[in-house]
């Protein structure tokens, strides 16, 4: 019997199709990176004082180029390798959910708040009373690692995990996980920039936390970008996802992969699971607008894939109703569609796609899962997850908790 093709590809075909799976911002980052290096490498260029951010030059000359510059360059192969190979599996888990443009705001925003955040603690320890220290003012921090802790606890946030692994070696609470890893690598590792990584550390809980939010565009503004015509070759690429349509909730959409989670049906008794079940609303439809742009009336995120696949399945078989019922086909040249999203296309020749709830249902759905005994700030979160439905919200929530 012949054995799986999988077992007979090459190493070459192996990391085309690794690579090809990374979406268009990550894949981006990683070559700019990797090409800034190698251009460093060829010219012999190994002095890095004049680009990396020494909080000393930013206050003295107002060098404030050195915030971008010092996130871009890397000492080492072996430094922009290990950010590299650690930004993979989070930009790509991120921007799958938040869509390419948004990662690539908050990319930038991070960036500029560790900067901030790395400038006022070195003034802060510089100028304190007790004991001036100035090796903080001095300390010359370049490489990407302070934006990846910045994401490290983004993503360990919108994964409602209660524990996270340690290398496989042991797992820590979520909420410690950033701080174990920071103290690991300042162990583990030499010229670790400890300010850096802290203020990375830092910056991602206000994300969370929501501090930021007065920062962060409204969806209009990514509506825009992506129906520009300077960016039509960016949005033309296959990897990249659009932000268009995400929820109205939260600056961030949060999942829960169904992977080794019980469902909340198994782990309550049926006549409390029809109790609650007869509380639950069921999600109103409504009718997609005529001056809705047709290049982009789909969600702006790839994940949560079975949610996607029940959606399908319910505009599939409304179309088959509809093509059953219509004797005459339609012959308007303005039904044709995008061939990348599949989905989007069935649910718009159905002519109607599921849609958030507003601001005030969101507000008495999330007081009623309080009621019901979850924790508000968790409670929120699964319901933002689940795009106002609470039915999905409490199967996330009992997840977790399971």
């Amino acid at each position: 019997m012949r054995s799986n093709i999988v077992t007979e590809a090459g190493l070459p075909t192996r990391m085309n199709q690794w690579w090809g799976s990374i979406p268009f911002i990550t894949s981006g980052v990683v070559i700019i990176c990797g090409v800034i290096y190698l251009i460093c490498l060829l010219f012999g260029y190994d002095s890095f004082y004049e680009i990396c951010f020494l909080p000393s030059q930013v206050v003295s000359h107002f060098q404030v180029y050195r915030i971008y510059t010092s996130v871009v360059f890397h000492a080492s192969l072996l430094h922009v390798a290990f950010n590299m190979l650690a930004l993979v599996p989070l930009g790509s888990e991120l921007e799958r959910i938040m869509g390419s443009l948004r990662l690539l705001y908050l990319i930038i925003l991070l960036s500029t708040t560790n900067a901030i955040l790395h400038l006022i603690v070195a003034l802060l320890v510089d100028h304190n009373p007790v004991h001036p220290y100035t090796f903080f003012m001095n300390q010359c921090s370049i490489g990407f690692s302070g934006v990846i802790f910045s994401l490290i606890v983004i993503e360990t946030s919108l994964s409602g995990a209660q524990s996270r692994s340690v290398f496989g070696l042991f797992n820590v609470p979520s909420k410690l996980y950033p701080w174990i890893l920071l103290v690991l690598f300042q162990l583990l590792a030499s010229n670790v920039s400890l300010l850096g990584h802290m203020c990375g550390i830092l910056s991602g809980f206000a994300y969370t936390y929501g501090l930021f939010n007065y920062l962060l565009p409204p969806q209009s503004f990514y509506s825009s970008m992506e129906g520009s015509s300077a960016l039509s070759f960016c949005i033309r690429r296959p990897r990249f996802i659009l932000c268009t349509g995400g929820t109205t909730y939260g600056q961030l959409p949060t999942y829960s992969s169904g992977t080794g989670t019980q469902s909340p049906r198994s782990l309550l008794p049926d006549n409390i699971w029809r109790r609650v079940s007869s509380w639950i609303p069921q999600r109103e439809t409504s009718v997609v607008q005529q001056g809705q742009d047709p290049r982009f009336p789909g969600r702006g995120r790839t994940l949560a894939a079975a949610r996607n696949q029940t959606n399908t399945t319910d505009s599939d078989s409304n179309l088959q109703e509809r093509l059953l019922d219509d004797t005459t086909p339609s012959t308007n040249p303005a039904d044709s569609r995008d061939v990348r999203n599949p989905t989007v296309n069935i649910a718009e020749v159905d002519g109607s796609v599921l849609t958030n709830q507003g601001p005030d249902s969101f507000e008495e759905e999330l007081k009623r899962l309080v009621t019901m005994g979850f924790e508000k700030t968790q409670a929120e979160v699964a319901l933002a997850a689940a795009d106002g439905d609470p039915s999905v919200a409490i199967e996330i929530l009992m997840s977790q908790q399971g």
